[in-house]
């Protein structure tokens, strides 16, 4: 039996090892020279896309489902194996573009659309959510099994209300970690090489964790030959693992999967945004499929086990991992099989919350201050500072509304569940994100339409009914449909009955697709628009022009700089402004006027703190202010 404090602080003791590695890769990168290429460190940092679902759910799955749980590793290992030429493309467009995120590529493909980029942020938020609640309960699922098992954990300590609701705990914790972690730097695009370092060591503990695990379910409790005729002698686990194959979930989850491994905010950020080198890309192309196969070796054999020892309901398949060595008393195996639970996680939760906090900043608030005149143009304060609370700010409200839906629905929902709801929902990005690569005719008002028709269908047809099944909604929608408008049933729409997650996405896609075409064909794209989609869709990927029409505005070179300053901090301004005079043989005179490719540049050296959108805004705020035809 282990003791609850030893858990504890060897919990604590983990995280405050990542912390440290972190800080040991950001020493070390100074010394590195620039787009150091680290192909087996970048291979690793995918990793993070095995999650606590990989960890517990897989095996969760497996236990319910059979083999069920493969398309979404084999979703991924096509994406990568077949499709690394289209990321290799995708990061190449990043770095010219110095794109900070999901919503910042699509914004910045599109015209630079404010409203886009807005809508792709929040929708990320949305469809995220369920995933990080999903590794809040993991984590907390795991303490309270080991916990309840424990000894020497002060009880009347558990009885206070706060420290009682391990979940709560979890989340402050995981909420402290994240702001140490990822928001030491304002520019979205520098590389943090010390935080993929750390994600990297996760990786690795997590997948020796559960090979550990494994090889001791099936080499040391049982053995290779008396699982599997234990398995055959059990008609009901027999017929799990043999029985026919449902093709269209398959190719649903596999497709959804292929769409995650690159759209997945946290995915995106770690492939595209934090990639260094270009080269690293194709040697992740077989480094990353053999890490996803060796992840999932032991996953049969663990629900088996599992399925063998426990007595129908009576232990949650999720925590088979956790709990098969706790029956045989094993506190060493039980004690790793913790730790790369909370590995999975922790990963997971700190690179999407950092992601999505740059949008929520970049894409939602700084705009909206900006028009409302909250950050004005002129004045000399730092507002890299100022960023840097927002974003922080913003992971604590991520991680608040994630701790509410676990709270809400979590409880009632297998691991796999709630993943599969937030790979749905990122989906209805994929035709606007795939389609601005190859269809230069598409607008931003249809890539508007496609994703927020898209997104209202996968509510309807997909987390509506889980709040349905969570008993938060009236069942009568589901059996009845709105106000008994049976066609509308939102999981048989139109009388077309299959799986309801073939049918949510099915339909969720279908509606996006036809809408982001029809409106892109009805609709005409703004001169900005068709110069971002020449950059994009051009196999030459040029640079791009200017994001706005240049006239006489009287913008000082030193008004340039300073307001810059403002957001990367003067000593990254002036090193930059330096490079490019030298670059062209020129000298920057403070009171002469900026010309256009100044504007250009500087316009690019914001979109690495406040995305493209947003770095369009403040540089035609500043022009409008200073334009001699302003009244």
């Amino acid at each position: 039996m282990l003791n609850g404090w030893t858990i504890v602080a060897v919990a604590l003791g983990y995280l405050g090892l990542l912390f440290a590695i972190a800080s040991y890769g950001d020493r070390i990168a100074e010394r590195r020279p620039r787009n150091h290429a680290r192909p087996f460190v970048y291979a690793l940092t995918l990793g993070v896309y095995c999650t606590s679902w990989t960890f517990f759910g897989s095996v969760g799955l497996a236990a319910n489902s059979g083999l069920d749980f493969l398309p979404i590793y084999i979703g991924p290992i096509i994406m990568i194996a077949v499709g690394w030429p289209i990321i290799r493309r995708i990061a190449d467009l990043a770095k010219r573009q110095n794109i900070t995120s999901i919503a910042d590529f699509i914004a910045a493909r599109y015209g630079k659309n404010q409203g886009l980029g807005a809508l792709v942020a929040v929708i990320s938020v949305l469809g995220v959510l369920p995933y990080i609640a999903l590794q809040l309960k993991a984590v907390s699922t795991s303490l309270e099994t080991l916990l309840a098992d424990s000894s020497g954990l002060n009880s009347s300590l558990l009885q206070v209300p706060i420290v009682s609701d391990l979940a709560l705990m979890v989340t402050i914790t995981m909420a402290v970690f994240t702001v140490l972690f990822g928001t030491r730097h304002i520019d979205a695009t520098e590389h943090q090489d010390g935080l993929m370092l750390a994600v990297a060591a996760e990786s690795i503990v997590k997948i020796l964790a559960f090979l550990i695990v494994g090889a001791y379910v099936t080499f040391v409790m049982f053995g290779p030959n008396e699982l599997i005729a234990r398995a055959t002698e059990t008609p009901e686990v027999s017929q799990l693992f043999t029985g026919r194959l449902d093709g269209g979930r398959w190719l649903t989850m596999t497709l959804l999967s292929m769409f995650a491994i690159v759209l997945l905010p946290r995915q995106f950020h770690v492939a595209i945004v934090e990639n260094a080198n270009l080269s690293d890309i194709k040697k992740a192309a077989w480094l990353f499929p053999i890490y996803l196969i060796a992840i999932n070796l032991f996953v049969v054999p663990v629900a088996i086990a599992g399925l063998i020892v426990f007595s129908p309901g009576t232990v949650d398949a999720d925590t088979f991992v956790l709990a098969l060595p706790m029956a045989a008393d094993q506190k060493i195996v039980t004690l790793i099989a913790f730790i790369g639970g909370l590995s999975a996680a922790t990963a997971m939760v700190i690179v999407a919350t950092i992601s999505l906090s740059i949008m929520v900043c970049n894409h939602l608030v700084v705009p909206v201050m900006l028009r409302r005149e909250r950050l004005p143009v002129d004045p000399r304060e730092d507002m890299g500072r100022v960023l840097l609370y927002i974003r922080r700010g913003a992971i604590f409200a991520i991680l608040g509304l994630a701790y509410c839906y676990y709270r809400m629905v979590g409880d009632y929902f297998a691991l796999a569940s709630i993943g599969l709801l937030s790979f749905a929902a990122i989906a209805q990005i994929a035709p606007a994100f795939f389609g601005g690569l190859i269809w230069r005719r598409a607008t931003a008002r249809g890539a508007f339409a496609g994703i927020t028709a898209g997104f209202m269908v996968w509510a309807y047809t997909l987390l509506l009914p889980s709040f349905v099944d969570s008993g938060w909604v009236s069942s009568a929608i589901l059996s009845d449909g709105p106000f008994g408008f049976g066609l509308l049933r939102p999981r048989v729409l139109f009388n077309l009955e299959f799986d309801p997650l073939t049918h949510g996405v099915f339909w969720s896609l279908a509606t996006n697709l036809c809408a982001y075409i029809a409106v892109s064909l009805l609709s005409q794209a703004k001169p900005i628009e068709r110069l971002q989609a020449a950059a994009f869709v051009a196999s030459d990927l040029p640079s791009g022009p200017s994001s706005f029409r240049l006239r006489r505005t009287q913008i000082r070179v030193g008004d340039l700089m300073s307001t810059v300053a403002r957001y990367l901090g003067e000593e990254r301004t002036a090193r930059s402004f330096d490079e490019f005079a030298l670059n062209r043989d020129i000298e920057l005179d403070p009171e002469a006027e900026a010309d256009s490719r100044l504007l250009r540049y500087s316009e690019h050296l914001l979109a690495s703190a406040v995305g493209a959108a947003s770095s369009r805004l403040v540089l035609a705020l500043m022009i409008e202010r200073r334009s001699p035809n302003r009244r």
